[in-house]
């Protein structure tokens, strides 16, 4: 089958569905990728994809440029005439499933995660969810991260419940991800991974770093992110050089690989208001690191309280900074333990073999 792969970014693909596609190659498939052009595209080349440049500005809601997407999605999909697309992140699920279903080719869409604009009530909230409903009808089969996301569609009636399935994320190799020897640092070390916008909790994390200090709490905090100030709930530029130059945070910068940061650290933070199913996460968990994280969908779902981690109050810096110190202050057979039942979960539920093999499901439900 002619498959074609769709993401807001290059990046994305690369960094999040490789093992999907190399899956897909060996069952014999011929995998396009559509997304636009960044540093990871030529990757993609590298790897057997045919790669086909779109535009596309993933940052907030345009509508001429979101119509001028649709009609640029449609002209690629009548010349490349795919037997499947696979729609990934909101614009390409919405308008790219808008646009397939005008040249009637079949679509798997996949929710990475709702925002919380959407959760919001409002006008914003409303478009979104008319244009969910608008663009699903057309849907072969739809992914949902997790259940709390699949149960929101299924309740304001987005979505055929006959559609609605769930994987668990992107899934995570395990053989990648494997654990380390377990050692402390001398001074405890936090590590929080993200993008730098408000939706991740930075400036609860900022808040909470800043109570601990007042408390006497000896820790390192560290993150590892892109900045992005052009974001529309993005951090500005100079507000996070004011957080590095006062010794708030050990700013890391970004990296390719995630892993001798996370092997490094103690524990990993992530106080975001809602996710899909969250990378980061996976990737801790799988190294064996316990965990500090928000209640919400898609968090609760990688860190269970006590388990493998803590679980603290969304938007509250002072929970959260109740959490880290709790971990901070935790003796060395609680982080082992944390971290080997982390690594358990990651086996049990969220092994990448999983979602591939849902995936092939869905396309041999096509053939």
């Amino acid at each position: 089958m002619k498959v074609a792969i769709v993401l807001n970014t290059s990046w994305n693909i690369y960094n999040f569905r490789m093992g999907l596609i190399k899956a897909l190659r060996e069952d014999g498939h011929e995998i396009h990728t559509i997304a636009p052009v960044d540093d990871y595209t030529s990757f993609l080349v590298e790897s057997g994809c045919v790669h086909h440049a779109v535009k596309m500005d993933s940052r907030g809601a345009n509508p001429l440029k979101d119509l001028a997407l649709t009609f640029e999605l449609f002209s690629i999909y009548r010349r490349l005439r795919p037997d499947v697309i696979l729609h990934f992140t909101i614009k390409p699920n919405v308008y790219g499933t808008l646009a397939a279903s005008l040249l009637r080719i079949p679509t798997i869409n996949n929710v990475c995660g709702l925002g919380t604009i959407f959760l919001k009530k409002g006008v914003t909230s409303r478009v979104a969810k008319w244009l969910y409903r608008a663009s699903f009808r057309f849907a072969t089969k739809v992914f949902f991260q997790n259940s709390d996301d699949r149960a929101i569609f299924l309740e304001e009636r987005l979505i055929a419940p006959g559609i609605a399935d769930l994987v668990p994320g992107s899934g995570i190799d395990l053989t990648r991800f494997q654990p380390v020897e377990f050692k402390r640092n001398k001074t405890f070390t936090f590590l929080l991974v993200s993008r730098l916008i408000t939706d991740k909790g930075i400036l609860e994390f900022v808040e909470a770093i800043r109570q601990l200090r007042s408390e006497g709490v000896d820790a390192r905090f560290q993150v590892l992110g892109a900045k992005d100030p052009n974001h529309k709930r993005g951090i500005a530029t100079e507000v996070i050089e004011s957080w590095i130059s006062n010794n708030t945070i050990e700013y890391l910068g970004t990296t390719k690989d995630v892993r001798p940061f996370m092997e490094q650290a103690d524990c990993v933070v992530l106080p975001s208001y809602r996710e899909g199913t969250p990378r980061t996460l996976l990737e801790a968990a799988s190294l064996g690191k316990p965990i500090v994280t928000t209640d919400v969908p898609g968090c609760h779902h990688v860190v269970q309280h006590e388990y493998n981690g803590l679980l603290c109050t969304v938007k509250s810096p002072e929970d959260l900074a109740c959490k880290m110190k709790q971990m901070a202050c935790s003796p060395d057979e609680t982080l082992l333990t944390f971290g080997r039942n982390g690594r358990k979960k990651m086996e049990a539920e969220f092994d990448e073999a999983r979602v591939i093999q849902k995936y092939r499901e869905g396309l041999r439900a096509l053939v």
